[in-house]
């Protein structure tokens, strides 16, 4: 059966899902999304990527014409309408059609699209051996520019670095800042552990705030895993004790090679093993239900 994308409010055959090529999300990247899961009929903390998707758009001064629980519900819709339980919701909202140039003036409505099919970003056999990464020449944007923390619709800073994990023949390159300082992958954010303290980059850093990454924060602390939002060099990411990813295609995956340096003992630590249990518990009862009746 071919999966249904919704469009503007109507459900299309993926073979009939289509925009107009003067729409600026493909003519200029002008809109952002949000990648959202799904896991057993329930959606994992569809209320936050809702809450990052409103205000990336309204950092770009892009008005939604949809409330939140509307595009909550357009969210739930697709997946009943593909018969989907466990899965992968691409949801996105452009600027809309306009014309040849810029001026996002010349957009009056935007276009909201919303996809739900499955992902597997990693083989099985990485989150259990880790991941060997590298660091990557792209830089990540600065917050001045086209500021991270928005999930726009640009994303060649983070292709330009993909490519240099193709070229290297690994799976993810981590991206410094201009200030040399780690700030996340590609399309992850990045966790070490050193000396029992689970630390990650701060938002200054030039960072997405990702779903993934606050619900390992709010599951490190639980577990009393000290956590420290701070800077670190690639000195400390080389002689970290474990290092993981997160993010919402991602999970949690561990990360035993960095640019050639073994991470720890070379195998994924005992905090990411226990933060990646704890979290596959948490999607089993976080998250809006899809089907509340059945």
């Amino acid at each position: 059966m071919s999966i249904k994308v919704y469009i503007n409010g109507k459900f299309y055959p993926k073979e009939e899902a289509k925009i107009s090529v003067f729409d600026h999300g493909f003519l200029y990247g002008d809109g952002v999304f949000e990648g959202i899961r799904a896991y057993d009929g329930r959606v994992f903390r569809l209320k936050q990527h809702i809450d990052r998707l409103y205000s990336g758009a309204r950092a770009i001064m892009l008005n939604i014409p949809l409330s939140k629980d509307e595009m909550k519900e357009v969210v739930l819709e697709t997946l009943r309408q593909n018969e989907l339980k466990d899965a992968y919701i691409r949801l996105v909202v452009s600027r809309g059609i306009g014309d040849l140039g810029l001026d996002p003036r010349k957009c009056h409505e935007p276009t909201i699209v919303c996809i739900a099919d499955k992902i597997v970003l990693y083989p099985e056999k990485m989150y259990e051996e880790g991941l060997e990464i590298i660091t990557a020449a792209t830089r990540r944007n600065v917050p001045e520019g086209v500021n991270p923390q928005m999930k726009s619709l640009n994303y060649l800073n983070n292709i330009m670095a993909k490519i240099e994990a193709n070229q290297a023949g690994v799976m993810e390159a981590v991206m410094l800042n201009t200030q040399d300082y780690v700030a996340e992958c590609t399309g992850d954010n990045i966790f070490i552990v050193k000396d029992g303290v689970l630390i990650t980059p701060p938002t200054y850093a030039g960072i997405l705030i990702g779903v993934t990454r606050n619900a390992i924060i709010e599951l490190a602390q639980k577990n009393n895993i000290k956590v420290e939002e701070k800077l670190f060099t690639r000195y400390e990411l080389y002689a970290a004790d474990e290092c993981f990813l997160t993010g919402t295609a991602a999970e949690v995956i561990p990360v035993v090679k960095v640019d050639g340096r073994v991470i720890g003992d070379g195998r994924p630590g005992p905090v990411t093993k226990l933060l990646l249990k704890a979290f596959k518990e948490l999607v089993k009862v976080d998250g809006e239900e899809i089907y509340p009746s059945r």
